[in-house]
């Protein structure tokens, strides 16, 4: 047995006990004629004490000579502590060792392992198996463990069935590049890794199965963000009969579930934003609703005077900045500076100062009178004290770019509270998006998407018109889940492939399988996706997904710690008939 007690588990009540611990020696304190210890496991730290009065020589110095992440092994008496620690659990007491067997020596880290370290993030993760040992990245996989078993639990009550899917499968158009692995029994061909398991759950749903779920793997080759990976997981769900009513009210059960279990929130029952809605007030399609700041649009009391920046304008909008009139004239020329930066794109920016005397202060005084700067702040819902910010140009760009600044205003304002979860539905999207580029329509969310009911007539007359049968849950500012009603029906699917452009030969290519199970009695069904990454670390209070995944990818989708990828023998390269191409171009 190496131990009785884990390292954070004894107490007061086990003074004078015989206990044995393992762990991970964190630091040692040396006085001479006193050693401490401080032992680590996963579950807390316990203080060691090698006394010279109550410890052998020999004892003693073989604790003096413990380095920083030794594995070890104690056994001795749990005595009370003379200078007691507040600050840890176990910090009444400490414990004498008899005993000390050194399990395995440790070099001395890259960086400390501690809570707060001075290894950088690229350090970190190179050794992210160090990484792990400290409290911030272990405490987040420990509460992504529980966040993943409330989940399983909910669902399963619900009556949800646990099935898993293929990782190897066929490469299909679902939005992004696919990772693909050749096969070496089948000359030439390959496998794709999934984007989603979407195809096999609506399978599932032909199948009788009724309710599904899985905590799933998906990948997408796409370039990284810092709030994305190429591997990621998600709650993968559908049900079988149901509407879109049914799909909402079933998994805001769940979400609610989780705030109340996970966070202690609780929280009434989800307002819900048409697409429209949430474009033309927040300028995205997941609003943050923690705080105001909802967008004003200004083309009737801005285009009619000599301002030319306004009067060619598709669009004028602004938002009213609590507080902002206090703004010195270098924080708002810093902030001009901020929405013409490459990221953001604006132009410019047209401010308002509306002061507490009730008067108006703008950068375009010249060309607006204090009556029309008090119609501004009527559009916006600025009051006295509040800045106007105010962007032009063409709608969805403007839109885009005044979003962002919405969003980089709040979180310099301290409105994007950690601790505060503002929950909603986004509904009727877009069924098609038209790529400029190539003239066609692609789906907005995938192409088994159903339309709203009664819409698909407009297929013919007004694509670009048709409203989806689909949903997104947003939880503060993020995209946590999205789903839809899908299409059920060979003829239906057929008609929705034509318009995506796909051929009678190119879609049975893809998906004759798919089109084949629906002639044996498809049931109508339909089902979301949430991030599990992104939604654990939302309810951990951060927004980027890095630190509650185990072994992460850096920024260039590599693996730094294992080196991946990685160039593949000859030989195996041979047994799977592939030549490398050693052209950079």
């Amino acid at each position: 047995m190496y131990r009785s007690h884990n390292c954070g588990e004894l107490r007061e009540s086990h003074i004078d006990k015989e206990v044995t611990l393992a762990g991970w020696v964190q630091k040692t304190r040396d006085k001479g004629f006193v050693v401490w210890v401080d032992l680590r496991d996963r579950f807390g730290i316990t203080q060691l004490i090698f006394d010279e009065e109550r410890t052998s020589q020999e004892l003693l110095e073989q604790g003096r000579n413990l380095g920083r992440e030794f594995v070890v092994q104690v056994k001795g008496t749990v005595i009370e502590r003379a200078s007691k620690n507040a600050n840890i659990p176990t910090g009444n007491i400490e414990v004498l060792v008899k005993e000390l067997t050194i399990l395995n020596t440790s070099k001395t880290p890259p960086f400390t392992i501690e809570d707060k370290t001075d290894g950088g993030e690229d350090l970190r993760m190179k050794y992210r198996y160090l990484d792990i040992r400290r409290n911030p990245v272990k405490e987040n996989l420990i509460f992504r463990s529980k966040v993943s078993m409330e989940v399983r639990n909910y669902l399963s009550k619900e009556g949800f069935i646990e099935v898993e899917t293929p990782y190897l499968i066929k490469s299909t158009p679902e939005g992004a590049r696919d990772f693909v692995v050749p096969s070496r029994m089948n000359q030439g061909q390959f496998y794709a890794l999934p984007q989603s398991p979407q195809t096999f759950k609506q399978l599932l749903m032909v199948g009788g199965m009724d309710k599904y779920f899985q905590i799933v793997k998906c990948f997408r080759d796409e370039d990284l963000r810092a709030d994305r990976q190429p591997e990621f997981t998600q709650i993968d769900c559908e049900m079988a009969f149901v509407e879109q009513e049914d799909i909402l009210d079933a998994f805001e059960g769940l979400t609610r579930h989780l705030l109340k279990e996970i966070k202690g929130v609780e929280t009434s029952k989800f307002p819900r934003m048409t697409f429209d809605e949430a474009m033309a007030k927040y300028g995205n399609d997941k609003p943050d609703i923690r705080f105001g700041m909802e967008f004003g649009e200004m083309n009737t009391v801005a285009q009619h005077k000599d301002f030319n920046v306004f009067n060619t304008a598709e669009l004028v909008v602004g938002i009213a900045v609590p507080g902002g009139a206090s703004y010195t004239r270098k924080e708002i020329d810093a902030l001009v500076d901020w929405v013409r930066r490459p990221q953001v794109g604006a132009k410019g920016m047209v401010y308002v100062k509306c002061n507490e005397d009730g008067s108006f202060k703008s950068s375009v005084d010249k060309f607006y009178d204090q009556e029309d700067l008090a119609k501004w702040a009527e559009a916006t819902g600025a009051k006295a004290g509040d800045l106007i910010c105010v962007l032009s140009g063409d709608a969805n760009p403007t839109r885009t770019q005044l979003s962002a600044l919405r969003m980089e205003l709040a979180e310099r304002l301290g409105l994007r509270k950690n601790d505060e979860f503002a929950p909603l539905w986004v509904i009727d999207f877009p069924l098609l998006e038209l790529d400029e580029e190539t003239g066609r329509y692609h789906a907005m969310h995938h192409p088994f998407t159903s339309p709203k009911p009664g819409q698909m007539e407009l297929l013919e007359t007004d694509p670009g018109g048709v409203k989806a049968n689909a949903y997104d849950l947003v939880l503060n500012g993020n995209e946590i889940g999205g789903g839809s009603i899908r299409i059920h029906d060979k003829e239906i699917q057929s008609t929705m492939f034509k318009h995506l452009g796909f051929t009678p030969e190119e879609a049975k290519a893809q998906f004759g399988f798919l089109m084949d199970a629906f002639q044996y009695g498809a049931p109508p069904h339909g089902g979301i996706a949430f991030g599990l990454d992104r939604l654990v670390a939302i309810l951990g209070g951060q927004e980027t997904i890095r630190d509650f995944i185990a072994f992460p990818k850096n920024n260039s989708g590599r693996d730094v710690m294992i080196d991946a990828p990685a160039v593949i023998d000859q030989s195996q390269l041979d047994e799977l008939n592939l030549l490398i191409n050693d052209r950079k171009n």
